[in-house]
């Protein structure tokens, strides 16, 4: 097929086109076709088959992890169980607002059953936490090495919760041995659910 037959062909007459022609045209619409089939047919199912299949690997993932929990629920509903019976065992070491009076007294008895002697013993203004306050308490008190480790020893015993911080022991000239200290136990608040702005207050005051 020459440049002239090229020249003559009649492009309403396919019919007399040379075979050659015919075949390229034919193959041209072919691609034609398969572009246009991809770009609007083909191209939008491959990305909705991808977003399926993102789709079923997070479905999955939520299953599985849905799965293991349920698996694990006797288990969390026991720890469940036993955080709460500590919980309530601890809860039982504060003393109430009708307790805090015996407790003050357990502790100056647990020193002096010692033999110290209380230069301070000052109960101070109670600082409320969100279920519980706490009560601190300035204490000094002066005698022998030993009397002071029974002393704390005794009053780490009690049946409810005293800790000690803020310890300076210093001696005098005779070797007798001054402790002070702050005493902090604490009392549950039994007036109920604390509000959001009573929340933040006692926050401020940590």
């Amino acid at each position: 097929m020459t440049l002239d037959d090229l020249k003559n062909i009649d492009v309403n007459d396919i019919a007399s086109w040379p075979v050659a022609l015919k075949v390229i045209g034919i193959l041209v619409i072919c691609v034609l076709i398969l572009i246009a089939g991809y770009w609007f047919i083909i191209k939008g199912e491959l990305e909705e088959y991808d977003s399926a299949e993102r789709k079923e690997v997070s479905l999955r993932e939520t299953f599985l992890n849905k799965k293991a929990l349920a698996v694990n629920l006797p288990a969390y509903k026991q720890q469940m169980e036993e955080m709460r019976q500590t919980f309530g065992s601890l809860l039982r070491q504060l003393p109430n607002t009708t307790e805090v009076p015996d407790l003050l007294v357990d502790i100056t008895q647990a020193g002096l059953g010692r033999g110290l002697e209380f230069v301070l013993f000052k109960p101070e203004k109670e600082i409320p936490k969100d279920f519980y306050a706490e009560l601190p308490i300035s204490i000094k008190v002066a005698g022998n090495y030993h009397e002071l480790a029974q002393f704390v020893s005794d009053v780490a015993a009690l049946p409810r919760i005293v800790t000690f911080g803020d310890i300076n022991i210093s001696a005098d000239k005779t070797g007798r041995l001054s402790m002070s200290a702050k005493a902090k136990t604490y009392r549950y608040l039994e007036e109920g659910p604390v509000k959001p702005q009573e929340r933040k207050q006692r926050r401020r005051r940590r």
